[in-house]
């Protein structure tokens, strides 16, 4: 076979290295086409799942809702009343709307609402009252201790989970938490976990988790909820259940059926589907950037190719006359071009690769002010881009090959 042939490598090495410099730049216009593509493919998947991991443990099929104001007069009520959800509204949304999978009523204070004490120190941290059901929409990574359960509410028990920001300002270097007490507003609480973000920054590690029950009574809210997380069972579309929720309350709290003020809501699971489509948009996008700067780069090797087949026109007309057939001619074109093609191509996918591999020990674990976690290239895409790029040489070759099978003998001998 001409391929193992090793005189036809030591032409083709002959070939290549007469100009050294032309050949080196062919190969850096394939080698930046398969290095931008894998570059680009592999930073597309770390944004991915650099967004999926900052999102993991979250309901993101639901949506958070609250009561605002209304924006019509209705049934003798003015315009811009303003509109409270209470606990009882948990079951009643649970009857009304059989989509709902479930409802998490959550409360908060903010840090200028709550000081938080421990000796000498003294600080302020927001204070979330949470059931343990919480840990549906939101989940914690302990560093030591427990979460809080049911039986923290039903008691109302004065118990806390602290986030590592809260340990770190009022407890010493490697001091155990678990058992002491910190005071909320002057109240005792005890310590029973502290928790870390597992998705680097989403979850803030500066808040105070109590029991919600015991939240309402210390804050005096009743039986008022500031908002709600409301999954959906994953078969229905979050938008219109959405829409059936409001109407549901609107008709519990007389508001006008019209009414789009007066409960707001942000559709986690629309934002979500939104972010999810705008990355797969970004790796198309790659692929369509990557597969042209592919396509020039082995344009430019046949352009090459061509003009080496222009300077060996005596060459190659002595070997015909020496009795070459067209085919082995035919066939040691095609293989320079395809050996410029791969080795270019490979060139190209280890540079990017070791790129990928310095971003990814650089960033480290996602954050979210730039998500950014284990950039992979999918191997099957790289071999599709590597039989794209040789199947390219080929064809591509086959035009230069074409034109060195054309030259007569006796023409070729004309050129000198």
């Amino acid at each position: 076979m001409q391929i193992l042939d090793r005189e036809t490598w030591v032409e083709i090495y002959y070939s290549l290295s007469k100009n050294k410099l032309r050949t080196i730049l062919t190969m850096i216009g394939v080698a930046w086409g398969m290095f931008l593509y894998v570059f680009l493919l592999g930073a597309a998947k770390g944004a991915e799942n650099g967004f999926y991991k900052i999102f993991d443990g979250y309901a993101t099929n639901s949506i958070f809702l609250w009561g605002g104001s209304t924006g019509e007069p209705y049934k003798g009520y003015p315009r811009g009343r303003d509109l409270t959800i209470h606990l009882d509204d948990v079951e009643y949304l649970k009857k009304q709307v059989p989509e709902i999978d479930f409802v998490v009523p959550r409360n908060a204070a903010s840090s200028q609402q709550s000081v938080i004490n421990r000796k000498n120190k003294s600080k302020n941290f927001t204070v979330f009252g949470d059931f343990a059901s919480v840990s549906k929409v939101q989940k914690k990574q302990l560093i030591t201790g427990r979460l809080l359960n049911d039986e923290d509410d039903i008691q109302k028990k004065k118990v806390t989970i602290i986030g590592k920001e809260v340990y770190e300002q009022l407890f010493n270097n490697n001091e155990n938490a678990i058992g002491q007490y910190i005071k909320i507003n002057g109240i005792y609480f005890q310590v029973v976990g502290v928790y870390r973000n597992p998705n680097s920054g989403f979850l803030p590690e500066d808040v105070v988790y109590i029991p919600f029950n015991t939240y309402q009574k210390i804050y005096n809210q009743g039986d008022r909820v500031n908002w709600m997380v409301i999954s959906i069972k994953p078969q229905y579309n979050v938008n219109v259940v959405e829409e059936k929720i409001k109407a549901a309350l609107r008709k519990k709290y007389d508001v006008a059926p019209t009414d789009e003020k007066a409960f707001g809501a942000w559709n986690f699971a629309e934002n979500f589907r939104k972010l999810t489509n705008f990355l797969k948009g970004l790796q198309i996008l790659t692929w369509f950037v990557g597969g042209l700067t592919i396509l020039a780069g082995v344009v430019a090797i046949s352009n090459i190719l061509l003009i080496t087949v222009k300077e060996r026109t005596l060459e190659i007309g002595i070997r015909r006359a020496l009795g070459a057939k067209p085919g082995e001619i035919r066939s040691q074109i095609l293989m320079e071009s395809v050996f410029l093609t791969v080795l270019s191509g490979l060139l190209g996918f280890i540079l990017g690769v070791l790129l990928l591999i310095g971003m990814s020990s650089f960033m480290g674990d996602a954050n979210p002010k730039f998500p950014f976690y284990n950039p992979t290239v999918n191997i099957w895409n790289v071999l599709a881009a590597l039989f794209l790029m040789v199947s390219l040489g080929l064809f591509i070759g086959l035009i230069p090959a074409q034109r060195a099978v054309q030259i007569k003998p006796i023409e070729a001998l004309r050129t000198e």
